[in-house]
């Protein structure tokens, strides 16, 4: 059987549109990622010691990465059986997602790379059965 997926990523979701001879089916990966910085639930102070409740840059930036590599491994091995794969997305995700699925020796399976803004999950589908109908 062979397998076609589409997908629409971004860093906080993947909406993964697989169709094949039977028709397609829909996925939701959803990540852990937190981008804006958060204050520890239990403070309300807003003095001069303020600045402390919020954990620094590289710690962020490193909590930040590893969410990202956690996630990008969950639609990796989503997709992995797929035989063809149209990315499609409105940020940076989409090509940090080609240069992994490269990285692993899946790059030869990328049908496309587009940049698109935020769509319904009915949108993407018949999107990828367009893609993939020429």
């Amino acid at each position: 059987m062979r397998t076609k997926v589409g997908l629409w990523i971004d860093h906080r979701k993947a909406i993964v549109v697989a169709v094949t001879d039977k028709g397609e089916e829909l996925g939701l990966i959803i990540s852990a990622i937190e981008k804006q910085a958060r204050r520890s639930p239990s403070s309300h102070h807003t003095g001069p010691y303020e600045p402390q409740q919020v954990p620094a840059d590289d710690s962020r930036q490193r909590a930040f990465t590893g969410h990202l590599n956690i996630y990008y491994d969950a639609v990796i091995a989503s997709i992995r059986d797929a035989e063809s794969i149209l990315i499609l997305g409105p940020g940076e995700a989409k090509g940090e997602l080609k240069k992994r699925l490269e990285r692993i020796s899946l790059g030869g399976r990328i049908a496309g790379v587009e940049t698109v803004d935020k769509m319904t999950d009915r949108q993407i589908a018949a999107k990828v059965r367009r893609h993939f109908a020429e």
